[in-house]
């Protein structure tokens, strides 16, 4: 990541390199101390030790702002700037975020708060911060242009508002919004209930969908691709780098998840159902709710669901867009299953000795092969498990259910230990007679694949299947 002095010599105009020190007893002396995260590990926050309590959030790879209270208000201090964010180990983004980091860093109050917030625009264009989703005054609403204007390159605006509702809610820019969201400025508002009993929770974490287009050795992402992203990210990472989410066993479990893409995420999670209880737009009453495991979240909306932890395991969640668990996608490259790639292969070997045919039998080869990539990118289908390579990429992550882990602990606990004969096993004993259809047409006549000449029988004549499980 860029030392904080870095980042403020790479601001706009060629501003002269001024170290935090400096810059908070010069044009900023009154300011909040502008907090800058450099790692890419999620951190976490203690709860308050004063005020309403309430169980912090945790944003995955990310952080929660640092504020300090004046005269009864909350202050925090947002720094629009170029940042390096590492998306995942091997490969490096130069993007616009928030106190060093993209995605921003979560603002975390209590409802009935009044917050005052200074953004510090360290951007070579003027910018905006945009509340998704509250409830304030119009000129606070953040559209540049509209609400106000936009915040010149150096210059320091103060947007302050009370917290009229508690919920999920999102903050981005509203000025030039298609470049700078697409270079990565956006980030989590989370407003705690006012009363600690209403909906209290155990663990409860944030996911924010984010997508960029960063050709394979190169840095930069492209801001005009519109539906053709090849990195779909959470809080700018991507899996096997995404960390995982840790519960232990009875807790109740929140899921909050935003998304600031251009397409919309089917977020699914293994071995739970789960009751959708908030959107960006509110808290969902108890009588409204509804169980899923799959749960859509459309563009620049999110959903809020939550579920006791009773299943102990490893359990995946991601998105079930099948690309978006991939990362590096090459749109143009073509399909070569059920080709035979033996003649060719010889002669591209006189030219290229180490070439590797892949793709003839499927793509599951690349995730378990160790090949030869271009500077600053990832394999498309990477990450490794306790029984071997994952498959998996982008979008992906999994949630770890353990007994006795204890309030405020995140740390990894490691592959889970299924019980035995609580998996699959190899079968080498008599097979069960197996059906199968058999004519491409579809009408439904299925043949035996024993060679015990089985007359075929024809689906919905009462057929219930041959044979006995073993």
């Amino acid at each position: 990541m860029m030392s904080r002095r870095q980042l403020l010599g790479a601001a706009a105009g060629g501003t002269a390199l001024v170290s935090a020190t400096a810059w908070a007893k010069t044009t900023n002396m009154g300011l909040p101390e502008a907090a800058v995260m450099e790692g890419a590990g999620t951190q976490i926050t203690p709860p308050p030790s004063t005020g309403v309590p309430y169980t912090p959030v945790v944003t995955l790879n990310g952080w929660t702002l640092p504020f300090r209270t004046n005269n009864g208000v909350k202050e925090f201090h947002l720094v629009a700037e170029p940042v390096e964010r590492e998306l995942a180990e091997g490969m490096t983004a130069y993007l616009w975020g928030y106190n060093g980091q993209s995605i921003g860093p979560t603002i975390e109050a209590v409802e009935g708060d009044r917050v005052r917030i200074f953004v510090t625009n360290r951007l070579p264009e003027h910018t905006s911060v945009h509340w998704h989703g509250m409830i304030l005054p119009s000129g606070m609403d953040g559209v540049g242009g509209l609400s106000h204007p936009a915040i010149p390159p150096g210059k320091t605006y103060v947007y302050e508002f009370d917290l009229v509702k508690s919920g999920t809610f999102m903050y981005h820019p509203h000025a030039d919004e298609m470049v700078q969201m697409a270079m990565g400025m956006m980030g989590f508002f989370i407003v705690h209930p006012k009363d600690p009993a209403f909906m209290p929770v155990d663990r409860d974490f944030l996911i924010m969908l984010n997508a960029f287009d960063i050709d394979p050795g190169s840095y930069v992402p492209k801001v005009m691709t519109m539906t053709d992203f090849n990195l779909w990210t959470w809080n700018s990472r991507i899996f096997p780098n995404i960390d995982p989410l840790v519960v232990s066993k009875g807790d109740r479990v929140r899921v909050r998840v935003g998304n600031l893409t251009m397409t919309n995420h089917p977020i699914h999670m293994h071995g739970y159902d789960f009751e959708v209880t908030g959107t960006d737009g509110g808290w969902v009453r108890p009588e409204a709710r509804w169980p899923e495991v799959t749960i859509d979240i459309p563009v620049g909306a999110m959903r809020a669901y939550e579920f006791d932890a009773v299943h102990l395991g490893d359990w995946a969640i991601h998105c079930h867009k099948s690309h978006h668990t991939m990362n590096a996608m090459g749109h143009d490259v073509p399909t070569f299953i059920g080709a035979d790639k033996t003649s060719v292969s010889r002669k591209i070997r006189l030219l290229q000795p180490d070439y590797m045919p892949m793709g003839s039998t499927g793509m599951a080869e690349m995730g378990a092969m160790e090949m030869p990539l271009p500077d600053n990118t990832v394999p498309m289908m990477t990450g490794w498990g306790p029984y071997g390579p994952l498959e998996m990429g982008g979008m992906f992550s999994v949630v770890k259910v353990r007994e006795g882990i204890a309030a405020g602990d995140y740390a990894d606990p490691g592959w889970y230990e299924n019980p035995p004969g609580t998996q699959p096993w190899e079968w080498t004993g008599e097979m069960p007679d197996v059906t199968r259809a058999s004519d491409p047409a579809g009408s439904g006549a299925v043949a035996p694949s024993s060679s015990q000449g089985q007359t075929a029988p024809v689906m919905g004549e009462g057929h219930s299947g041959h044979g006995q499980h073993h």
